[in-house]
């Protein structure tokens, strides 16, 4: 009896040892953890830090030489005596061809979400949608070579044209569809940036219209509701937030598009009414001068990239504050 109970209690010890050593094994695990997930958020933060001190400094001298004189001035001219650099016909591009590319994408690619989840056989769901999914993976000088050798003559040669006639004459619309017909425009470049955008557009409204409780679409299709009815009561308010937020994603992609805009909007640092006339962005402006830069010259190129961090931060945030109040409403 003796032996049992010192081997019981040798057992019983050894148990709560065993016990002991796991869930310190655990707290070492989870702890360990923590600090990951941690550190990591920490390092975003740091690396954000340091993009925004570094463009302040590069920035800093031509903040100084040209203060607030800088975003209304439209000449850029570095070679004169004095350098002569405004952001205003950049901030116009930018802000343009995104307005006109997310014209063209918005519906177009929320068109082809809902023809995917609700009309498309099943048969052509997969390729159809692989197919959308595929232009994302293209890479963005390619859509520029191919805008520059294809799509710029033919919107030249045929559809500029027919804007041109057809507006001219008509008070502010014979403005923006002016002529001369171009290669490189506004309208080019927004156009492609429309087509990169297409799939971020479609690819996250196709996958939230997915998240739609069947049983809302049936009871609505029960009483006696059509399809676009459905659509319009159940399928697009359900999923307003994740649709917003595919379009702001998309948004900030044609803010900051680089090299297939470069390709294909002329480069010119002139204000124009006509959206068929040359004009350059942000981004555009950046890539095809930096290297040639130095001084104040560079400098001002470095305050371009921080306005257009700014403006990319700003159009995010404003669209953040939106989703926001679509949240607190849907849960009043």
């Amino acid at each position: 009896m003796a032996e049992m109970a010192v081997h019981g209690s040798a057992m019983e010890a050894a148990g709560r040892y065993d016990r002991t050593r796991a869930l310190n094994a655990f707290k070492f695990s989870d702890t360990a953890f923590y600090w990951t997930t941690r550190v990591s958020a920490i390092l975003v933060l740091v690396l954000l830090g340091g993009i925004i001190v570094s463009l302040i400094v590069g920035a800093w001298p031509a903040i100084m030489e040209f203060g607030s004189a800088f975003l209304t001035t439209q000449r850029w001219a570095p070679s004169a005596d004095p350098p002569v650099l405004g952001a205003l016909s950049p901030l116009y591009g930018t802000i343009l061809t995104s307005v006109i590319a997310m014209t063209i994408a918005i519906p177009v690619g929320i068109g082809i979400a809902i023809f995917l989840t609700e009309l498309c056989p099943l048969w052509a769901r997969r390729p159809i949608g692989m197919a959308v999914e595929l232009l994302a993976g293209i890479p963005s000088i390619i859509y520029g070579m191919w805008g520059f050798f294809v799509l710029g003559p033919f919107l030249a040669n045929t559809v500029q044209p027919f804007f041109i006639d057809l507006f001219a004459g008509v008070p502010i619309l014979g403005s923006i569809f002016g002529g001369p017909p171009s290669y490189l425009s506004l309208f080019n470049a927004s156009l492609i940036l429309a087509i990169m955008v297409l799939p971020f557009i479609t690819a996250i409204s196709r996958d939230v219209f997915a998240t739609v409780p069947p049983v809302l679409k049936e009871a609505a299709y029960g009483v006696g509701c059509t399809t676009w009815e459905v659509v319009r009561h159940v399928v697009l308010p359900y999923t307003r937030v994740g649709v917003i937020g595919g379009v702001m994603l998309a948004l900030g992609r044609a803010l900051g598009e680089t090299m297939a805009v470069t390709f294909i909007i002329g480069n010119s640092f002139r204000i124009s009414p006509s959206i068929f006339a040359p004009g350059t962005t942000i981004s555009a402006a950046i890539a095809s001068e930096f290297a040639e830069s130095d001084g104040l010259h560079q400098s001002s190129l470095m305050l371009l990239g921080l306005l257009l961090f700014v403006l990319t931060f700003v159009v995010l945030a404003a669209a953040r504050l939106m989703l926001l109040r679509l949240e607190k409403k849907a849960g009043k």
